[in-house]
């Protein structure tokens, strides 16, 4: 699929981050979008930016979803085919995804759940949701967003990170087996799976809200948050609930100001790569830097000289990770 113009995408997440922009990035191209997100707030923003970007002819809709819950997607779905008059689609963007259940042994099973859930069942529910809409286009693109956490299950010694790296393992699997299924039965539809480094996004604190409900931190997360930073050497008993609210906060921003590669730059990396027809898309230097380590020495990839070395090597903020830590992600 080398041209856009005139196609229509889905994409999930499509509120803040990736989402937006990949969203803000078709439009300019002429494609028309249907996007997806738990937060209304952020998606009539996206759509406000869109109508500002977006070439002549190209439509833009929106549709309230929580992608890990299968009915939701299937009336998105619906509400795809009825707003936009069609029945079919050109382009999948499976991207929503949130942090969180970091520990399988003391962790919240709910947020455990509830992490994996989002992250590998949204791109379950939503290649099952629409590929009967790309069957019926004359060619067809699914972009699945995994992680190099996909590839390395870790933060560092010091931090459990199971839930997400397990679900974004599950999409990287999923879809190169995607590759070969897709060549055999449905060989116009093409697959990626996209592995980003630290992008500067709003997931950290939209995570949060997802897996609490709350626009602030509750009691609970709070708790959960004071025990993590116990675990990482800080004196969290000496910190009242506003102090440990206010460093979730600044991480939170920290997170998204220090990135190496911004969420526009992130954007264009994968619309680039479908383009070319690349079904492994790395995202960020510290992606690729990452890949070659891992592959040059997987059974040191889980010591902490390794983690050392992957530091210093992708220039890595830990106050990045530690953010990324305070979510449970």
């Amino acid at each position: 699929m080398k041209d856009f113009t005139g196609k229509i995408a889905v994409i999930t997440g499509g509120g803040t981050g990736m989402g937006r922009e990949l969203a803000l990035q078709l439009v300019a191209e002429g494609c028309s979008v249907a996007m997806c997100d738990v937060s209304s707030a952020n998606m009539a923003e996206t759509a406000r930016l869109c109508a500002k970007e977006g070439a002549q002819g190209t439509r833009v809709t929106t549709h309230v979803a929580d992608v890990s819950i299968e009915d939701q997607m299937n009336r998105f779905r619906d509400e795809v085919r009825d707003q936009l008059q069609t029945d079919k689609i050109h382009l999948l963007f499976n991207n929503a995804g949130i942090g969180g259940g970091g520990s399988f042994v003391a962790g919240s099973r709910a947020e455990w759940e509830k992490t994996f859930n989002v992250c590998w069942g949204g791109v379950y529910y939503g290649c099952r949701a629409f590929l009967p809409m790309l069957l019926k286009a004359d060619e067809g693109h699914i972009v699945n967003t995994s992680s190099v956490n996909g590839f390395w299950a870790s933060l560092g010694p010091q931090t459990s990170h199971t839930a997400y790296s397990a679900a974004k393992f599950a999409v990287k699997g999923f879809t190169e087996a995607l590759v070969n299924d897709l060549r055999l039965n449905a060989p116009h539809i093409k697959c990626s799976v996209v592995m980003p480094g630290h992008i500067g996004t709003e997931i950290v604190a939209n995570s949060r809200k997802v897996l609490s409900g709350e626009e602030a931190p509750s009691a609970e997360a709070l708790s959960q948050a004071r025990a993590r930073m116990k675990e990482m050497g800080v004196a969290a008993d000496q910190l009242s609930d506003a102090q440990i609210q206010a460093m979730i906060d600044t991480q939170a921003r920290a997170f998204h100001d220090n990135a190496p590669t911004t969420a526009a730059q992130a954007a264009k990396v994968i619309l680039d790569g479908v383009k070319a027809e690349r079904w492994r898309v790395l995202v960020g230097d510290d992606a690729v830097v990452m890949d070659r380590l891992v592959r040059g020495d997987p059974e040191q990839a889980y010591e902490p000289a390794f983690f050392q070395r992957l530091a210093q090597e992708t220039g890595w903020q830990l106050g990045g990770l530690a953010a990324q830590a305070q979510r449970g992600g």
